[in-house]
Formats: C-alpha cells, structure tokens, sequence
C-alpha cells in the first residue's frame, strides 16, 4: 500500500490531520569546502528540579553538524548512559520518564567519556537549556566552557503559530511524533525540529537559534522593584530570582543590547516611578542559562 497517498488523501479531505513518525535524519552532503561547525543535543532526565538537591539519571547527545547559515547536515554517534542517584528514583519521576531502579542499578556516567564527546562541539544546545545546563555544569566543569543554546528561548515558536513550547508538544505541531520522555529519543527529535522550516516564516529553525544565540545582551535585575507591581513585571516576561548560590534577590529579564535602554525606561516610568540605578550584568552563550549569572 502507498501509506504515504493514503495519508494525503486523508489530510486532503479536512476531516483528517496526520502526524508521521520522525525518522532518522539523511545525511546531507555540504557543499565542497563549507566551513562546517559541530554541535551537540545534549538531554538530561533527573530526579526532580533542583540541580543543587537533585541527581541526573540519564543523560542523552548527540553531535551534529551544521552551516552557518543554520542548515543541519548530520548526526553522529549518539552518547547515552544511566547513573544510580544516591536516594531511590521518586514514583513521578518514574511515571513521567519510563526510567526504574532497576534500569540504573549499578550504573555510573562515565565523566572522561561525557567529557571527551563535549570536547570538539563548538555550540551545546538543549530544549530548555537553563535547567539541562545547570544540572550538566554541576556534574562536570568542562560545560562552563562551552557555549550554549536553548530550542526552547531561542526560537519565537509563539510567532510561529505554536501555543506551548514542550517538546512534544512542538514536534505534534510540526506534523510529527516520536518515542516521547527518553533522553536520546527527545534529542533526535528537536535535532530533527530545528532542521525544519519554520511554517510561517519559512525560515530554519536552527538558524533563528543561531542568529540569537550569538548576540550579546544584558539581564536586568529590578532590584527592590514594588511588590505591587509583581504581575506587571510579570507580564513583561521578567522571571523571579530567589538569590540562591549568591545571585541577586529581584526579578529579571534577558534583553538585547538594542532593547536594553527602552526595557531601563519601562522600568522608571511604570515600575518604579523614577530614576533608578539598577543592577545589569553582561551576558552571552557562555554564560546565558547558567547559575553563575
């Protein structure tokens, strides 16, 4: 049967909408002497949220190579291990992963080999790389020294047409399904994601990353900020900061170089009413999703 007319049919008729299984990424020839850069999709799942209380169960990468005009060439070998967490897996964390006791008994990351498939990626990307990263950075120091990129922040899925930003939840927008909530499944998934066009721009998704990845910019910290004005500051995207591992007590934003003197007047016109001096720190993809900002 040609399931493929079948599904056209389906989809042609408006009653019917159907998703394909994402399969393994062709292998694309660059052009004879494109400058190629490497990548690595790095996934971790862990026993809960916290990268100071909590432990990496499985972690998932897989290296690919990229243009830099953003075009996804190929993936390579995948890394993929367990490791036992000093207390038993919590029942939730079991039932959102698939992930047992049994399944990382005994089981140890390999550091020197985790270290050695970072060694040669010129960009780590992660889908939500403020919580992969910081779990990462705590288990061995060799990821403070990369840059990084997130598929989460650093693509505007909302302009796109999506309504939510999981994982899952993007690739079914996209058309397509996969093994959901393994580390090695969900990186080949968005690996395959971001090499799409976007459905309205009609650009790649990797490139916007890309574009965004590689500007600077600031966070502001709207330090001693009203509490009144909290939903306001909300509303504007700025995310609270509890000042945990020495960082300032205040709500944030990240903006870029060109937004950051418009985001200060929002600041003393709507939130505080006057001038202030507030505190900003410089930031890039070398410290962009971590703890040390």
């Amino acid at each position: 049967m040609d399931l493929e007319a079948m599904a056209a049919a389906l989809e042609a008729s408006g009653a019917y909408r159907v998703l394909r299984r994402i399969e393994p990424r062709a292998q694309l020839a660059p052009a004879e002497g494109a400058a190629l850069r490497n990548g690595l999709f790095v996934d971790v799942e862990t026993t809960g949220l916290d990268p100071l209380a909590c432990e990496i169960i499985e972690l998932a990468m897989v290296p690919f190579s990229y243009g830099p005009d953003g075009r996804i060439y190929a993936t390579g070998a995948p890394f993929q291990g367990f490791n036992e967490p000093a207390a038993p897996i919590p029942p939730e964390i079991t039932q959102i992963t698939g992930i047992t006791q049994d399944m990382v008994a005994g089981c140890r990351l390999d550091r020197a080999a985790v270290e050695a498939a970072l060694e040669g990626a010129h960009l780590v990307v992660a889908h939500n790389a403020g919580f992969d990263r910081r779990f990462l950075e705590r288990f061995s120091p060799a990821f403070e020294h990369k840059p990084w990129a997130c598929s989460i922040e650093q693509v505007d899925w909302k302009a796109e047409g999506f309504e939510g930003v999981r994982l899952g939840y993007l690739v079914a927008g996209a058309g397509y399904f996969y093994d959901r909530h393994r580390a090695l499944n969900d990186c080949y998934a968005a690996i395959e994601l971001l090499a799409k066009p976007l459905p309205r721009s009609g650009a790649i998704a990797f490139a916007q990353l890309l574009d965004k990845a590689r500007k600077a910019g600031w966070r502001i910290f709207a330090a001693g900020a009203p509490f009144e004005m909290k939903d306001a500051l909300k509303a504007r995207g700025y995310r609270w900061g509890d000042g945990a591992q020495g960082a300032i007590r205040a709500w944030w934003i990240d903006v870029a170089d060109e937004a950051r003197d418009a985001e200060l007047a929002f600041l003393e016109t709507e939130i505080y009413g006057r001038p202030v001096e507030l505190p900003m720190k410089r930031i890039d993809a070398y410290t962009r999703f971590s703890s040390r900002i």
